[in-house]
């Protein structure tokens, strides 16, 4: 266990077959055993399943980096996960990056958290010969982790931080932009961040990864304010949040996620976002996403209270 911001735990897990099967954008379900879960007045704080990114897998020492936002009672309790505790590793599950083929440049975005998804795939798109434009967006400067990890993903990284001070380039070709990802990459675009060593108009294929505002905005901008940067025929994916639950692939459908057809507006095949969570950007239904996305919210405020009420009860060792 080692905490990474104040919001942010990498836990590692000692899970062999799961890190030898591990490819570039795919993600586990972790929890913890119920009957190893303390308890507090009467409480079990067990976890229910959650969607975890795998930062990073050691395959021959049988390791894997999963990446925890606490939010939620849930992933609050990934920090007092105690050394040598088994905990239940499902996965990976989702689809790999697709085959990124030598030459295609790529241009990630990423929000928070969703930097960490960012580490395996830049890292396979470069060693494929692509250079990679790397915007990572924060709220604030507190929130960067792993920055070695970040570079080493990517040959240019544009630093975002909604508000100042931005996270300072370590590296000459690096660039820091005080706003959201959007104006950075009209900034860029523009040329008004200083030399682009990797073009803007350059990419091939945009990738967004974040909260479901963050990668809509994306969507929104690419046929309005960043139609002028980009190429005509560019692709452009999202890694799509959905809520999910048995996470094992078209089984439980927590995950369907509505697709629209961007030319006609009609609704086609929705997708199981825990099978193939990198979606096209036009035709995800982001009202829809949001929506889900909130549909839990009185539960988990109130899950959060109680959580909070039992801590002050009986603190437990946290990282």
């Amino acid at each position: 266990m080692k905490r990474l911001t104040p919001t942010i735990v990498e836990v590692v897990v000692k899970a062999p077959w799961q890190a030898r099967k591990f490819e570039p954008g795919q993600f586990y379900r972790l929890q913890n055993f119920e009957i190893e879960s303390p308890v507090i007045e009467g409480t079990r704080l067990a976890m229910e399943g959650l969607a975890l990114t795998g930062a990073w897998v050691d395959k021959e020492a049988g390791l894997l980096s999963l990446i925890a936002l606490e939010m939620g009672g849930s992933s609050r309790l990934c920090a007092a996960l105690r050394i040598g505790e088994p905990v239940v590793v499902m996965g990976p599950t989702g689809c790999a990056d697709r085959d990124p083929g030598e030459g295609r440049d790529g241009r990630p975005g990423g929000g928070g958290l969703g930097n960490a998804v960012l580490f395996s795939i830049g890292k396979a798109l470069r060693a494929a010969g692509n250079k990679v434009l790397y915007f990572a967006g924060y709220k604030n400067g507190a929130d960067v982790f792993k920055l070695d990890d970040i570079e080493a993903a990517a040959d240019v990284i544009v630093w975002c931080s909604d508000i100042a001070p931005a996270t300072q380039p370590r590296r000459p070709q690096d660039q820091t932009f005080v706003g959201n990802i959007v104006q950075a990459m009209v900034a860029y675009g523009e040329g008004k961040l200083g030399e682009t060593a990797v073009p803007l108009r350059d990419a091939d294929r945009i990738i967004a990864i974040g909260s479901d505002r963050m990668m809509a905005a994306v969507s929104r901008a690419r046929h309005a304010v960043l139609t002028p940067y980009l190429k005509e025929n560019h692709t452009a994916i999202g890694s799509i949040n959905s809520p999910m639950q048995c996470m094992m692939k078209e089984v439980c459908a927590q995950c369907l996620q509505r697709q629209v057809d961007p030319e006609t507006g009609e609704e086609i095949e929705p997708v199981f976002s825990c099978f193939n969570q990198d979606q096209q950007l036009d035709e995800v239904d982001f009202p829809n996403l949001n929506a889900r996305l909130k549909q839990n919210s009185v539960e988990e405020k109130l899950t959060n209270l109680w959580l909070d009420y039992l801590l002050k009860k009986k603190p437990l060792l946290r990282v």
